[in-house]
């Protein structure tokens, strides 16, 4: 299985340094980069994002970016947006190694500007009436099954 450090996580607007922090351990984890989408719904130095993150923040490449026009600036390959909304189910896309994928902010996900702009969207088959999972959940599920599609999984 080759390995591949091409797949990235984008995070627009998160609100919850908890979340962050679970998601850049992921990243660390797994060999991938994140991009953070400002503005935050805390400072990037909060106790909370480092508690979560632990010493696994400093093995992560994270770019941040002062809004949505200045990622898309930056980002390559597709953006594959992750939503309630979205019109593939995560197991029956397609990843490519170079996906970046997008996750909304925690309360109000994306606006129809940035939906617009993704190359696809996904969503995560749930029992109804259950309506969503926690960001970390969700980020873990779908990057593991992108690192899965594109043998970037670590051996």
């Amino acid at each position: 299985m080759q390995y591949s450090r091409a797949m990235r996580i984008a995070l627009y607007q998160p609100e919850i340094a908890g979340n962050v922090g679970a998601v850049l351990r992921l990243a660390a984890c797994m060999s991938v980069g994140v991009d953070l989408i400002e503005p935050l719904g805390f400072g990037y130095s909060d106790k909370r994002l480092k508690r979560a993150g632990m010493d696994y923040i400093d093995h992560v490449d994270v770019v941040r970016h002062a809004d949505w026009e200045a990622f898309r600036g930056t980002a390559q390959g597709r953006i594959m947006l992750l939503s309630t909304r979205g019109e593939t189910a995560l197991y029956e896309a397609a990843f490519r190694p170079d996906d970046t994928l997008l996750m909304g902010s925690e309360s109000a996900g994306v606006p129809d500007s940035v939906r617009s702009a993704c190359s696809g969207s996904l969503r995560i088959p749930l029992r109804m009436p259950m309506r969503s999972l926690n960001l970390g959940m969700a980020t873990g599920m779908a990057l593991a099954e992108g690192l899965r599609q594109t043998g970037g999984l670590p051996a």
